[in-house]
Parts: C-alpha cells; structure tokens; sequence
C-alpha cells in the first residue's frame, strides 16, 4: 500500500512539474516603435540639418546608440589635448567599448557635448531613426529647402550645396577630409529674413577638423542615398532598425572591435569648459 501511494505521488509530482511551463506566463511582447508627427521630426533636426551630409550621417547613426554618448563625451573632454593621429591611436589603445558610429564624434567633442547635454533629444532623435529612417531624412530635407529658399544655405568655401534630385538637397565638404561644424539658428535660417537682414551671416563654421585619421571609423565613406533614404557606410547600406537593434552589427571595414576590458593608457585631464546642450 505504500508502495502504491509513493508510485502515486511521483507520478502526480513528475506531472506536475512537466505541465507547469505550459501555464508560465509568456515573456512581455517588446515596446512598439515610437511615432513622431512630422512637424516633431522637423522641429527634432533643425538644429543638425545643416550638417554636411558625412557629419550629419555620423549623429543619425550615433545618435541610436544613445546610451554610449555621455561615456564618450566625458571621455572626449577629458583628453582634448589629443588631436589627428594622437586621438585615433588613443581610441585603439584604450580599447573604447562604444560603436564606431560614437568613436567617430571622439574628434568633435562640440557636437558630442551638444548630444551629452540634451539626452531626451539624442534618444528621441535615435529612437526616431530607427522606428522611421525615411521620414527623419525627409524632415531634413524639408528644412534644407526652407534654408535654401530663404538665401541662407548657399555654397560657400567650405561646404558645396547641390540639388541632387526632386526635393534633395546634398551638403558636401569642398575637402572630404576637412570637416566644418556649422553653427546657425533653427529660430533664424528656416524663416522669411526681415528686410535688410543679411543672411550670409547666418552661419558660422568652426576649425576645421582633419579626419584622416580616423577612417576606419567611417571617415571618407560615409554618404546618404538620399532617394532611397539610405546611410552609407563603407559601400554598405547602415541597415539598423528599431526591430533589429539589439542584434545588429554593421561591418566597418578595418575596424576590430575591442576584445579586452577598457582600459586607460592616456593622462586624463580637467574638463574643459565647454556649453552644454543644443544651440
């Protein structure tokens, strides 16, 4: 009889224990993609759409992961006396973790301070790269129409500005190496000028910033395809998306990605002073 009763028991337990993934709750589905208005997109770009295209591509992509720009930034402000070919061997030897989109901004620490000090802007901005690659570049190019209808965006010794197609409009360094960051007004550029206004002073560019060096991080191979609402990088179309986001990797070709831990081979500075957030 016991017997019996034990044999029952285990057959009950074994049951038990085989039935129970079936009624395990099933994981949360993930979060939906975001959705932005168009007039949020367009109000989200003014204040980058007037990058040149290779600059401009660099923050759409980096901007995506997000999560990695307040590290560089600190890391880019702590060893701004490395410019050229010191920066980019600082990169490799401290085996930085971050995605070569973000290594790629290490020599542009105003545009990385820009991203660091507004994160609810960089992430909306990746998040909205991701959930909807094309209607971010088609924002873009809504305000570089307002820009060049308006007399504010015109070539000039730095930049040389052509109509690409129907509605396109392309921003290309006059050097591919020699890279400008435009400063300008969202508030200004992409409105009627008052009469007498002059529009030629609009923009303004800092140094020059020579990225040579860092081609393997993209650097004189990084484009738009404008028309298909591509970001090209190495010949290869950037195809990460919100759906793939986690698994994604895109070939940088030259690029070994770090093994090892970070590590910290260089002296690392005060800050310097810097504005922080969007101008």
């Amino acid at each position: 009889m016991k017997t019996k009763y034990f044999h029952s028991l285990l057959f009950i337990t074994i049951c038990g224990r085989a039935a129970a993934p079936l009624f395990a709750q099933a994981p949360p589905p993930p979060p939906p993609p975001p959705t932005y208005a168009p007039q949020q997109l367009e109000q989200m770009v003014g204040s980058i759409a007037l990058y040149p295209d290779p600059l401009l591509a660099e923050v759409l992509t980096a901007s995506t992961f997000y999560n990695e720009i307040p590290d560089a930034d600190g890391w880019a402000r702590s060893h701004s006396y490395l410019t050229g070919d010191a920066l980019a061997r600082a990169i490799n030897e401290d085996q930085l973790p971050w995605d070569p989109s973000v290594l790629a901004l290490l020599p542009f620490p105003t545009v990385l301070d820009m991203m660091a000090g507004d994160m609810a802007w960089t992430q909306d901005l990746g998040n909205a790269v991701l959930a909807n690659r094309a209607s971010v570049m088609d924002a873009i190019q809504d305000e570089r129409q307002r820009a060049y209808g308006y007399g504010y965006l015109r070539s000039n010794a730095q930049y040389r500005v052509t109509m690409v197609g129907p509605g396109d409009i392309e921003i290309i360094p006059v050097n591919p190496y020699s890279i400008y960051v435009p400063y300008y007004d969202p508030n200004v550029v992409y409105f009627r000028p008052a009469p007498g206004f002059y529009v030629g002073g609009a923009i303004t560019f800092g140094p020059g910033i020579v990225v040579n060096a860092f081609v393997p991080w993209g650097w004189g191979a990084i484009s738009f395809g404008w028309l298909g609402h591509n970001i090209i990088i190495g010949g290869r179309p950037w195809d990460r998306t919100w759906v793939n986001r986690d698994t994604y990797v895109h070939p940088y070709p030259g690029v070994a990605r770090p093994r090892g831990p970070r590590l910290e081979r260089h002296e690392m500075r005060e800050y310097r002073p810097a504005p922080r957030g969007r101008r």
